[in-house]
């Protein structure tokens, strides 16, 4: 290989070369194929910031690319013991008691998530990207940016304007509801 691994080109080929024998090492260790598309995306990442890659044979490269999603699996168990994920059932049932599972008080709900996911739909595609990693997946703006190849700077302002519709959205929709009843 030459040039450095930054280099579109390099960068496919060892992508090409290994990432059915990665993904099947990181199925082993994550639960989900997504988790897994994820780490494997980790990895290659970490090789493009890593040139000392070029100089290695390629038994020695998929070492070092073993080693990396082996890490990268690591940190993602490590993640998931630290914020476990629950049943979306389970959740509301942690936060609501009994007198608030009454049947009206369950359709007020349905409603507002429908209506919430209706706002959500209307945003541009970037700043859904955004807010689902930063709520849905509880990333970091650093996290995000790397994920989605921007700085943080424009993640956080992708995030505030979101937030910032939303909120406008919501401001609206309170009158009018008032007015309704």
């Amino acid at each position: 290989m030459g040039g450095p691994l930054s280099d579109d080109a390099a960068l496919a080929d060892l992508y090409q070369r290994h990432v059915y024998t990665l993904l099947s090492f990181i199925r082993r260790y994550v639960s989900t194929r997504e988790d897994a598309e994820d780490v494997l995306l980790e990895v290659f990442l970490a090789a493009m910031e890593r040139n000392a890659l070029i100089g290695l044979s390629e038994g020695e490269q998929l070492a070092w690319l073993r080693r990396v999603a082996h890490n990268k699996c690591v940190d993602t168990y490590r993640r998931s013991v630290r914020r476990p994920a629950i049943p979306l059932d389970s959740a509301l049932d942690m936060l609501y008691g009994p007198e608030e599972q009454t049947p009206e008080q369950v359709a007020l709900r349905s409603e507002e998530y429908a209506l919430l996911r209706d706002y959500l739909m209307h945003l541009p595609e970037q700043q859904q990207a955004v807010l689902r990693l930063r709520f849905a997946d509880d990333l970091r703006s650093s996290e995000i940016a790397r994920r989605l190849n921007k700085s943080e700077g424009s993640v956080r302002m992708l995030l505030s304007r979101a937030l910032n519709h939303l909120r406008k959205v919501y401001a609206q929709e309170i009158p009018e509801r008032r007015s309704s009843l």
